[in-house]
């Protein structure tokens, strides 16, 4: 029925099939006659052929690029969309596609979405056609932080407590984790921590990826308890090189669910006594799912790990692209559909962002790890600062760098009064005091009111020669809120995640604000927040969730 509504479309066609009792000529030829609309501009579309049949997809490609689109003979990072037959389902379509998934970007639809489109002339909402469900990672959002970008440094402080939502940027995603409200600890939070310490979670998550996390973490066993020194020699280097490669490609191509299941699987291997023998073997240790094993014997056997192949190309561009500070995965994607590939067709084409032009700026800067030395130069320099407004404010650089860390990617300053109400009012007097002295050179996002959390993210610079530009964060926090910010900016991400999963058995919910007890949750969502409990000090948080204190330097897992 719908190839016939199609065809009445083409009347030469028809005429030419019924006259010459053959089949038309090539549709290329025939269509390509026909006026060009705009339907599918900026659209570009893979078709499965398989129950669709040759002829109905020919007509569907010409209908395509006769009306603006562009259409793939492949699947690969341009598409936007990718079309099925209708009686093919979502795995069978992955299946097909001979991928474990899809980049976040592309729809799977229905090919009857596809013929709606040319019947109806316009490009239609996917929502009653699409093949991915629901609560898929394709179409978890995560919310990105409310801030105000700052050109100058004397922003009125009224104003800086009234964010403007349409300055929100597209920043990286591990940005986002520092800047969310966690006191919300729904599907984009405490899931995605439960996904890594092996507590399966209450959604659908894909199969493929709940194979890894059937293996309930065992009592004893998490990794907020014990000492990252523990870890000793990684005895199978060879294999989490391969697979600290493939979740660095689901991290840049914004599937966060494959890359913490690949980055759950590289942390049990570097923690295992000795090297992986076999398939067996590796599908008896604890995260390690017989997906993950499979492919774990597939590099102890050849070297090499297939599922690298599938993605080319564009895996070495989203990862140059979303290396661009304020570029997330779904910017990178959209740049590499407009057939950006490197760095030069970014500043020449592309539109940026005042974030993503400041990251391009200081791109090889920012890449650049920095010496320890520096990272404790810069914490001075704040600490300086907030000095000269109160002698008796609390200043400590986290992160890397209190874990005792050679080197840093960024530096995160923490900044506090004893007294609990002293802190009020001096971030802008500090950050004034640094944009004075030349000390920051670049704001990126400011004035953040995260609780009672303020939050500048910059860029920073050292006096003297040759020095280069870094990440700053600046953060002033109440003291009631202190403990938990220092444990949650201190990290490791794999450490964190940890200690809320284990928060979440309790019934307890852990953030950068507070330890809060009584919570209570329905299918893993939070409906009743509870109530804080003390926590004055790091060592008080470990003690209510009942494992022993971990030091900095003992949490770098």
């Amino acid at each position: 029925m719908e190839t016939h509504g199609i065809l009445k479309a083409f009347p030469k066609v028809k005429r030419h099939r019924a006259a010459e009792g053959k089949e038309a000529p090539p549709l290329k030829k025939t269509l390509t006659q026909m006026v060009t609309g705009n339907v599918f501009q900026g659209v570009c579309i893979h078709i499965v052929p398989t129950g669709i049949g040759k002829a109905r997809c020919d007509i569907f490609h010409q209908q395509i690029i006769q009306n603006g689109g562009q259409v793939e003979s492949a699947f690969s990072p341009s598409c936007t969309h990718v079309v099925v037959d209708e009686l093919v389902d979502r795995e069978r379509a992955l299946r097909l596609l001979k991928t474990e998934t899809l980049f976040s970007a592309v729809e799977l639809v229905k090919c009857t979405w596809l013929s709606a489109c040319i019947s109806e002339k316009q490009l239609l909402s996917t929502k009653d056609y699409s093949l991915l469900p629901t609560h898929s990672p394709q179409h978890v959002s995560v919310e990105e932080p409310k801030g105000t970008l700052l050109g100058a440094s004397s922003v009125p402080e009224q104003m800086a407590l009234q964010p403007d939502p349409k300055t929100v940027q597209d920043v990286p995603t591990e940005t986002v984790a520092e800047t969310l409200d966690e006191h919300d600890d729904g599907v984009s939070q405490d899931d995605l921590e439960a996904l890594v310490n092996g507590v399966k979670p209450n959604m659908g998550v894909p199969d493929e990826v709940q194979n890894e996390t059937e293996k309930p973490a065992l009592p004893g066993k998490w990794v907020c308890a014990q000492s990252s020194e523990a870890k000793g020699m990684n005895h199978n280097k060879n294999i989490t090189d391969k697979l600290e490669q493939l979740a660095k490609v689901y991290t840049h191509t914004g599937d966060k669910w494959r890359a913490l299941s690949y980055s759950k699987a590289v942390n049990a291997l570097k923690s295992y006594h000795k090297p992986i023998s076999s398939y067996t073997e590796a599908s008896q240790i604890p995260g390690i799912g017989k997906s993950m094993a499979t492919k774990i014997e597939e590099i102890m056997e050849c070297g090499h790990l297939s599922k690298l192949d599938q993605f080319g190309e564009s895996a070495s561009v989203m990862e140059l692209f979303t290396n661009i500070w304020g570029a997330g995965a779904k910017t990178a994607q959209l740049w590499y559909q407009q057939g950006f590939r490197t760095l030069e067709d970014i500043r020449a084409k592309a539109n940026l962002s005042h974030t993503q032009r400041i990251g391009l700026k200081h791109y090889d800067d920012f890449l650049d790890r920095m010496p320890r030395s520096e990272a404790a130069a810069i914490e001075k320099t704040v600490r300086e600062a907030a000095h000269s407004v109160n002698s008796e404010l609390l200043v400590v650089a986290c992160g890397s760098y209190r874990r005792g860390k050679p080197t840093c990617g960024d530096v995160d300053v923490l900044i506090t009064h004893p007294d609990g109400t002293s802190h009020k009012g001096i971030f802008n007097k500090v950050l004034h005091i640094l944009h004075n002295s030349g000390f920051l050179t670049d704001d990126l996002v400011s004035h953040e009111e995260n609780g009672e959390q303020k939050k500048y993210m910059g860029v920073c610079r050292l006096p003297g020669p040759g020095q280069r530009h870094r990440r700053l964060d600046v953060i002033v926090v109440p003291h009631g809120e202190f403990a938990c910010a220092l444990l949650y900016f201190t990290g490791s991400a794999h450490f964190n995640r940890s200690m809320r999963a284990l928060a979440k058995t309790k019934n307890m919910s852990l953030s950068e604000h507070s330890l809060n007890c009584d919570v209570v949750r329905n299918r893993g969502v939070k409906v009743v927040p509870g109530r804080p409990l003390s926590t004055l000090t790091e060592s008080e948080v470990f003690q209510h969730l009942g494992i022993p204190y971990r030091a900095p330097h003992q949490r770098d897992w």
